[in-house]
């Protein structure tokens, strides 16, 4: 079957995740992996949504976080000071999941302007909780599509801390948590090098190339020892993918 490079980045987030997973999890390109996941493979993790919704189970993605799906079904719907008190500062979420305007080479997420703070060339729509769930969460996913505009060395805004400048900056820092440990792209996977924690090339989505790596980033690409190649969807994986897609289209139309 054919596929688009939106659908092998979904598939391959959806992928990392396992049903015994408490995730905190972001709109868009996150919330669309995870339910891939919860649809699939994964079928008992929990979904936790900034809004306090607790092991929610959309029929539909939503279009925000305080979308009517995500109370409709879940498990319970607490206050967002307990969600972020007891849930995530209490250490009971295993992967924070969240998309990025601009990452550089350490995991480090701008949401918040593009340009001077003062006087920016774009403002985009801040951190909301992506700075706690950075901190807090076990271990990190980040998933966004590879654009030099995106990938810089050096981000204009630190939305939410990744692993600063590398190396043992977090546990400097005072934070006890992993950070980002997987970046999943339209092209690629990524994982933070052991020693430096500067992302590297762990796995080629099919029919993807260097040239293509180096033409999407503006750092210099570091690869594994070993590079693999990323699994191809599967027909269920790509049937479960693009049936959430149509529910969600037909139910939000053109702002889906």
């Amino acid at each position: 079957m054919t596929f688009s490079p939106d659908e092998m980045m979904t598939i391959a987030a959806a992928r990392m995740l396992r049903s015994e997973d408490v995730c905190f999890v972001g709109i868009g390109a996150p919330s669309a992996a995870c339910n891939l996941a919860r649809l699939t493979h994964a079928p008992d993790i929990t979904l936790i949504y900034e809004s306090g919704t607790i092991g929610t189970a959309p029929d539909v993605l939503p279009l925000s976080i305080g979308d009517g799906e995500l109370c409709d079904t879940a498990l319970t719907t607490v206050s967002v000071p307990e969600m972020f008190r007891y849930w995530l500062q209490g250490g009971r979420v295993t992967i924070g999941f969240l998309g990025a305007a601009q990452l550089d080479p350490f995991g480090n997420i701008n949401t918040t302007v593009v340009g001077d703070y003062a006087a920016p060339k774009v403002r985009l729509p801040g951190g909301g909780g992506a700075p706690e769930i950075a901190s807090h969460s076990g271990e990190v996913y980040i998933t966004m599509k590879q654009s030099k505009r995106g990938f810089v060395p050096k981000i204009d805004f630190f939305t939410s801390f990744g692993h600063g400048t590398g190396g043992d900056h977090r546990a400097r820092l005072g934070m006890t948590t992993k950070g980002p440990t997987k970046l999943i792209t339209d092209l690629a996977l990524w994982e933070p090098d052991p020693e430096t924690k500067r992302f590297t090339v762990t796995a080629l989505h099919p029919g993807v190339t260097r040239e293509q790596m180096a033409d999407s980033v503006a750092w210099d690409v570091t690869y594994a020892a070993d590079v693999a190649e990323t699994p191809a969807p599967t027909p269920d994986e790509l049937e479960v993918l693009r049936a959430l897609k149509a529910r969600t289209a037909a139910a939000h139309g053109a702002a889906a």
